[in-house]
């Protein structure tokens, strides 16, 4: 609460006063710089909460010539895990100083994506994170003219050197997947594909799981394009129990969890046990993965880290860095659902992180 005494909000010089530094000291705490030792930033803290200090962001932003505001324009539709994206860019905004604003472009009509940016910049954003999940974006964002820092999160190389771009690495999570089954002895490995429409995220696992066949040498294996629903999964798993079993394959990595979860649910109907005659593992680590019968062998992806580096990515380019391209690794996640081909499935501990052996050329593991 304020000082007794004063009329007014308490102002960095109260605070000064208060924890007997200077105001230069004061000013570094609240911006975050390093040149201050723990025990005097402890006591300028203790001064602000005593005081009930608030920073004037306005003030701030005036002196600056900086807004302190992110655009996000939100580019498509069914964009998985956007929340906890959108949790990750607040966060770390937050901790910078800025806020966030919030726009949505849902296709080519009624404008094109680049007004959708430019609008934000209009409105004085500092910088402008695009969430994309269409093919369409990917081509206009290769074009598009920038006219202030231009951060993307999405799966799928930008090629315009003048935006950033953040990503989970696909192709890697659907590698870990496949490999993780072949060390277990499958050959037959059919992959279930987000649809023929397929998404940048679908597109690169099919590419992961595929290099890994053929690493293996062996044939690419049986594809099935179907989507991101539960239905995919049943459907698919019905007609795999219409088929003999020398005629199934022994494994299969679905497009999603939500997909293996439909696909898991056919095989009970019809008497397939999973692993023992087939072993089915997901992509997402969705909640309540770890509680499916038998608990899902997946690919756990670090949304909330992708909104935090996005903001890093950003926050780079407004300080005139050069945009930069940063991929994230997944993690394979080991559960019940997977076991070795022809025998009784060994229990793997449930939900066992397998650590990445080494990040995919280019690219970073964030924890």
């Amino acid at each position: 609460m304020p000082e007794p005494g004063l009329s007014r909000p308490p102002s960095m010089v109260d605070v000064a006063k208060v924890a007997h530094v200077a105001l230069v000291t004061v000013s570094r705490v609240v911006n975050g710089q390093p040149s201050v030792s723990p025990e005097t930033a402890e006591r300028v803290n203790r001064a602000i909460a005593t005081l009930g200090y608030r920073r004037n962001d306005v003030a701030r932003a005036l002196k600056s010539g900086r807004s302190m505001t992110i655009g996000v324009v939100l580019a498509g539709s069914g964009l998985f895990e956007l929340s906890r994206v959108l949790q990750g860019i607040e966060f770390a905004a937050s901790e910078a100083g800025y806020g966030i604003a919030l726009a949505r472009w849902p296709g080519p009509e009624p404008e094109p994506l680049e007004d959708a940016i430019g609008r934000m910049t209009d409105r004085g954003a500092d910088g402008v994170i695009v969430i994309a999940d269409r093919p369409v974006a990917a081509d206009v964002l290769d074009e598009i003219h920038v006219r202030s820092p231009l951060t993307v999160v999405m799966s799928g190389d930008v090629a315009n050197p003048s935006v950033g771009s953040v990503e989970i690495d696909q192709t890697l999570g659907a590698r870990l997947v496949t490999e993780h089954l072949l060390a277990l002895g499958h050959t037959k490995i059919l992959h279930i594909s987000g649809g023929a429409s397929m998404s940048f995220d679908s597109r690169a696992r099919v590419a992961g799981w595929q290099a890994s066949m053929r690493d293996a040498r062996l044939e690419s294996g049986e594809l099935i394009e179907g989507g991101f629903e539960p239905e995919v999964g049943y459907r698919v798993g019905e007609e795999l129990a219409r088929r003999g079993r020398g005629e199934r394959p022994t494994a299969v990595f679905a497009a999603n969890d939500v997909v293996a979860m439909g696909l898991l649910a056919a095989f009970a109907e019809h008497g397939i046990r999973v692993p023992d005659d087939v072993s089915v593992a997901g992509f997402d680590d969705m909640p309540g993965a770890a509680f499916l019968v038998p608990p899902l062998t997946t690919v756990r992806q670090d949304h909330l880290g992708l909104g935090r580096r996005a903001v890093e990515v950003l926050l780079g380019t407004i300080a005139a860095e050069s945009p930069r391209h940063h991929v994230i690794a997944p993690t394979l996640i080991v559960r019940r659902s997977t076991g070795p081909i022809g025998q009784e499935a060994r229990r793997a501990p449930k939900g066992v992180p397998v650590p990445v052996q080494g990040p995919a050329p280019g690219s970073a593991a964030v924890g």
